[in-house]
């Protein structure tokens, strides 16, 4: 196995990007480490775990009571137990003790990516637990944050309470405002009851984050609090919370995903009641975040099993290496994953200017943000599947048996386009911020001005780009006065016009630092904007060996 440096050049460049030099020594040291350990011990783990020692539902103990709890098996215990101590959690936080000082979400997502690499599975729970994190500090009250903050974001010092956020329910699916979980009150403190339908982390979690409807309150999401609910109570017992059943699903085994059945469970609103639909769409921003980065590092595990296979495996006398149709697709995926991986950490980078503060942060910069984590969440999880299948077909039959893992990788990314809102749910989130905030004015404004801002010698690559944005501000201009069923049925056209046109400014800016960049630009403009037959120059065939195998490419890691 390759040292990260060697494994993984571009996704270090982008945190040398970000970072100030203290805290990317220290990143680059301690990630370096836990890719070795995911590549091998969560690796080995997450086989089992996928295969034998998937969760299982213990309904009742031997005298009958319904215990409700969910078994995972040793590995992946430990697996838990080491990924957290590494404070991918806390130290978004608390101080990292070496430093002194609190990390952040890139150096967070920068370990979420690897460890995608390995168990995509049990990046679901960090996730949740994320997001349970970032509502107790910025939205609940002191007491409740000091009673359970410190135990969410535990590195080993006191128990861990993983966090969940249980939305679906049966009636609603993605229309949340269907919701029915009623909470009645008791004091200072409310009781719930109900049933979520798709709740990830059930039997897991010391704690979960519920959207409910306190009797009395309106329909709609307008009428929803959120709540935490710890499972247990202080004695142990099961929090008035039963599991009707496991789902059984097609990837991410790792992940226990249940109905659940609350039955009078003791819950603390979070925050103002009257904002609870709100504090859960803040936690859903993050979790979307987790599921773009989450897909980039499904791409990357395909697209480093696929060259790899494809170096040693012989076919008519020849490395498959050697033939150009493998070398054209292992470049133009190599392009691609290292584009979308840039532009999620360019994401990353306004994450962590504006979420830390969402009580000061400017509504402009919030809904710029909400559109990349669209539009970024939306294209890098259809590419994880796309990346799964290219990587099975270089493996011919062998890519479809179990004993290798590309079949786990097919089944893992999935469920990406699915969880955190379909693509459908995320092009109408496009549209409402182009209708409350204008957003597509700035998207063209930005886009332009750094369209114009290329070196000269990255023009002509650009024109294609210039031309799809101003065809882009055409359609728009046409179906600014269309009837609300015109504009909903282009929506999804739209932002994915958006999109290529945001990858393709992330592909030229970074194009400018080096040969190689500029390379990785040239193969993935022509990925997206190319339509003809005849491809004269034959990049990917002929800078192969600069492109896949880094061979000749000046250092990446230069701080810019």
């Amino acid at each position: 196995m390759k040292p990260l440096r060697e494994a993984d050049p571009n996704l270090l460049a982008n945190l040398k990007r970000y970072l100030d030099d203290e805290l990317y020594q220290y990143a680059e040291e301690k990630l370096s480490s836990f890719y070795e350990f995911c590549l091998t011990d969560v690796d080995r783990r997450a086989v089992h775990t996928d295969r034998e020692g998937q969760p299982r539902l213990i309904k009742y103990d031997r005298f009958g009571n319904d215990i409700s709890e969910v078994w995972v098996n040793e590995g992946y215990e430990q697996t838990a137990k080491q990924t957290y101590e590494t404070g991918i959690v806390g130290y978004v936080h608390k101080p990292i003790p070496e430093l002194g000082r609190k990390g952040n979400y890139m150096y967070s997502y920068a370990q979420g990516y690897i460890l995608s690499q390995a168990e995509p599975g049990f990046y679901c729970p960090v996730t949740l637990t994320m997001a349970t994190a970032y509502v107790l500090e910025h939205f609940a009250d002191d007491e409740l944050k000091a009673r359970y903050l410190p135990h969410v974001i535990s590195t080993g010092e006191v128990e861990l309470y993983e966090g969940a956020t249980f939305l679906t329910e049966r009636q609603g699916g993605s229309d949340v405002g269907a919701n029915a979980v009623r909470a009645v009150p008791c004091g200072d403190y409310y009781k719930l009851y109900g049933e979520k339908y798709f709740a990830s982390n059930a039997g897991r979690c010391g704690v979960a984050l519920v959207l409910a409807r306190i009797d009395g309150s309106g329909p709609g999401t307008k009428g929803l609090s959120l709540f935490l609910v710890p499972w247990r109570n202080e004695d142990g017992t099961v929090n008035g919370i039963t599991i009707r059943r496991l789902k059984d699903k097609l990837g991410v085994r790792a992940v226990p995903s249940a109905e659940v059945v609350f039955d009078g469970a003791k819950a603390y609103v979070v925050g103002d009641p009257r904002k609870g639909f709100y504090y859960m769409m803040e936690a859903l921003n993050l979790s979307r975040v987790c599921n773009a980065i989450a897909s980039v590092g499904i791409m990357k595990r395909t697209l480093e099993e696929a060259k790899q296979y494809a170096e040693q495996r012989t076919a008519f006398g020849h490395q498959l290496t050697d033939y150009p149709m493998v070398r054209a697709t292992l470049a133009d995926l190599t392009a691609r994953q290292e584009v979308e991986t840039s532009a999620c950490f360019d994401m990353v980078a306004l994450f962590d200017r504006v979420m830390p503060a969402p009580h000061e942060a400017d509504e402009g910069e919030k809904a710029w943000l909400r559109l990349l984590i669209a539009l970024l969440k939306m294209r890098t999880a259809e590419e994880a599947i796309a990346f799964s299948h290219e990587a099975i077909e270089l493996h011919g039959g062998n890519g479809y048996i179990e004993d290798f893992v590309t079949p786990r990788l097919l089944r893992d990314a999935q469920v990406l386009t699915v969880w955190e809102g379909t693509a459908n749910i995320l092009v109408l989130e496009v549209l409402r911020l182009m209708r409350k905030y204008r957003i597509h004015e700035r998207f063209a404004a930005e886009m332009k001005a750094r369209l114009e801002g290329v070196a000269d010698e990255m023009k002509p690559l650009a024109r294609p780009v210039e031309e799809g944005l101003k065809e882009w501000m055409a359609a728009l201009a046409h179906l600014g006065g269309q009837t609300d069923e015109v504009q909903t049925f282009h929506a999804k056209t739209v932002a994915n016009r958006m999109c290529d046109v945001y990858l393709s400014v992330i592909a030229l800016e970074r194009g400018q630092e080096n040969e190689r960049n500029k390379r990785i630009t040239e193969l993935f403009l022509r990925h997206v904007w190319e339509r003809g037959l005849v491809d004269e120059r034959m990049t990917s065939v002929r800078e192969f060996d600069l492109i896949v195998r880094w061979k000749g490419a000046s250092a990446p890691l230069a701080h810019s």
